[in-house]
């Protein structure tokens, strides 16, 4: 065989992928290694992506009144929260007055 000359067999170019591989192979499963994760990345953005739109689809398909409904009915939660919030308030202002009120001279 000849050098620089490929023979019929091929063997020079098997010769010469062979060192490419042994001087490479980390270079090269690095670069597998990202491509597996920019496909995984893409994967996951089409996903949010079709999850977003389906939610936006849910909300046109429901429309304003469900959205208000909704948010009278969070607004009734926060109300009845803050009636029991201010009970509570008043009890402890009035244990704070009985402590107070035996500790003074």
């Amino acid at each position: 065989m000849v050098q620089g000359k490929p023979d019929a067999g091929g063997v020079l170019m098997v010769d010469q992928l062979k060192s490419f591989w042994q001087q490479n192979h980390t270079l090269i499963a690095f670069l597998g290694a990202q491509l597996v994760t920019l496909g995984a990345a893409a994967a996951w953005m089409i996903s949010y992506s079709v999850k977003l739109e389906q939610r936006v689809m849910t909300l046109e398909t429901r429309g304003a009144e469900y959205s208000v409904a909704r948010l009278n009915n969070i607004d009734q939660k926060l109300t009845a929260m803050e009636g029991g919030l201010k009970e509570h308030e008043a009890r402890i202002n009035r244990m704070l007055a009985e402590i107070l009120k035996d500790r003074r001279p």
